[in-house]
């Protein structure tokens, strides 16, 4: 999240530790990008990670409730979102 504006930027889920979950994503490029876009145009930045540790335990409902949180919130780092706002970053 981007808690200066605010904007949810990625929805995921896992069942890895939020650091595995982290280090093995493009995500994370991602935010370090939009982070320093932000800085070089002095533009407000606050990006927050949070975990929702009460998610379903069954991977297809959490599949499910990610594929509704994305179009819901549409949120740009989701590449089923990529079809409104483009890749972020892309190669």
């Amino acid at each position: 999240m981007d808690n200066a504006l605010p904007l949810l930027l990625y929805v995921g889920e896992t069942q890895r530790t939020p650091k595995q979950r982290w280090m093995s994503h493009d995500c994370h490029k991602y935010i370090e990008n939009y982070i320093g876009l932000h800085r070089s145009y002095s533009l407000n930045v606050a990006v927050s990670i949070a975990f929702w540790y009460g998610a379903p335990g069954n991977r297809k409902q959490r599949l499910q409730l990610e594929s509704e949180l994305i179009y819901k919130w549409k949120s740009p780092f989701n590449k089923e979102c990529w079809q409104y706002w483009g890749q972020p970053f892309g190669k």
